[in-house]
């Protein structure tokens, strides 16, 4: 089957399963931006319980996480792990905005995809997945996200032939899909849904999956 035929299919099916998820919770983009550093490395769960805390605190903007003390935002965000590493990542990004940007996360958003992609990634701890997520749910631009659950749905769809990078899964999604931020927020949202519900990483849930009817993986585990 072509393959942007293969992925628009997989997107109906997903849709007409799930409807609309509204993906990525949050109420600001600064707070995506958030989201996205806090996520590594952790369930989406204790993010939240995190996040539960900055907000509480009053410190869910640049310019008040650069005034925090770095202490008082560890144990705010310790509930994600790695809390000394992505406080101080946290911190590096509110110094950035404030430094260069007035303050604003949409000020550096409102730019060109590509150069913008590059400065996020120039900042410690910002790889491409947490970059992408920024430039797509905070700022709207159209790029596909990848992450472990795209990995282990293109892998079990057969879309994909061995572990690929990157850029190349999300190569996979950008070639064959129209360049829309909505289409793609969906998508992601909708797979990241998928994998959690049933197409789990043990003990994947095949009769219930929407997708088992076009998947060589179906009932092989």
């Amino acid at each position: 089957m072509d393959t942007t035929l293969r992925l628009t299919q997989i997107f109906q099916r997903l849709s007409h399963h799930y409807g609309p998820l509204h993906w990525w919770p949050a109420e600001t983009p600064f707070e995506v931006a958030v989201g996205a550093i806090l996520t590594q490395n952790t369930t989406w769960t204790q993010v939240e319980r995190a996040i539960d805390n900055l907000r509480q605190a009053d410190v869910l903007s640049p310019a008040a996480l650069r005034r925090v003390a770095t202490t008082d935002l560890e144990l705010m965000v310790r509930p994600a792990g790695f809390f000394r590493q992505k406080a101080h990542r946290l911190k590096l990004l509110a110094e950035h905005l404030c430094t260069f940007h007035d303050g604003r996360l949409e000020v550096l958003l409102a730019g060109p995809t590509e150069p913008v992609r590059r400065e996020l990634l120039s900042l410690k701890g910002v790889g491409p997945e947490t970059a992408d997520s920024i430039l797509l749910y905070a700022g709207g631009h159209p790029v596909f996200v990848v992450d472990a659950y795209t990995h282990r749905l293109c892998s079990r769809l057969g879309l994909t032939a061995g572990r690929m990078d990157y850029q190349a899964l999300q190569a996979l999604f950008m070639d064959h899909l129209p360049a829309d931020a909505a289409q793609f927020n969906a998508y992601h949202g909708l797979i990241v849904q998928v994998c959690k519900d049933v197409c789990r990483k043990r003990s994947p849930r095949c009769p219930a999956c929407p997708l088992a009817i076009d998947c060589p993986s179906a009932g092989s585990f």
